[in-house]
């Protein structure tokens, strides 16, 4: 079974819990914590995947770090830690986000800017794009991006609009050349 299809299934299953009890923005939270844990500590990873420790010694670590999160999380990365599944848990914190996004109509998205946007810019790029892809709301991280002159350039998935003045130019270039 390939691994993303792992990932998929532990965090269906972590996704029917939440909804059941009503908690999917909480565990969504709580899982970008665990995503960034398990994407950036280098020497829990490290721990984790050394073949001498017992499965006690990294449950034990992994309850440990993780003490103030659900006991539904704690438990699902317990038995994926127990499974040898440690490189899985990124990907199941990431399907599990989609899953919360797709149920509270919600996307991610990157804008590109010359400068750090204002809260106002950000609420107003947002209810523009996410009409335009049919959300009710966009989760913005705003890049600086020096290279950029001027406007903005969006990234929503695979999905980019790009609203920036080379941008523009880019487009004008090969319009006029071809």
């Amino acid at each position: 079974m390939s691994d993303i299809t792992v990932a998929k299934r532990y965090a269906v299953a972590l996704f029917q819990i939440a909804k059941e009890q009503n908690l999917i923005n909480q565990l969504e939270a709580e899982l970008r914590v665990v995503n960034e844990v398990f994407t950036n500590d280098n020497e829990l990873l490290g721990f984790l995947a050394h073949p001498k420790m017992t499965k006690d010694a990294k449950r034990t670590v992994v309850a440990n770090a993780f003490t103030s999160i659900s006991p539904s999380i704690l438990n699902t990365v317990l038995l994926m830690v127990e499974r040898h599944r440690t490189d899985e848990v990124p990907a199941m914190a990431k399907e599990f986000i989609e899953l919360a996004n797709e149920e509270n109509s919600v996307a991610d998205a990157t804008v590109y800017t010359v400068r750090p946007l204002t809260e106002n810019e950000m609420e107003a790029v947002s209810s523009s794009f996410a009409a335009k892809i049919g959300k009710k709301h966009l989760r913005i991280t705003n890049v600086t991006d020096s290279n950029i002159l001027g406007g903005i350039k969006l990234q929503i998935g695979n999905r980019i609009y790009d609203g920036t003045i080379s941008g523009k130019l880019d487009r004008l270039s090969k319009q006029l050349l071809g």
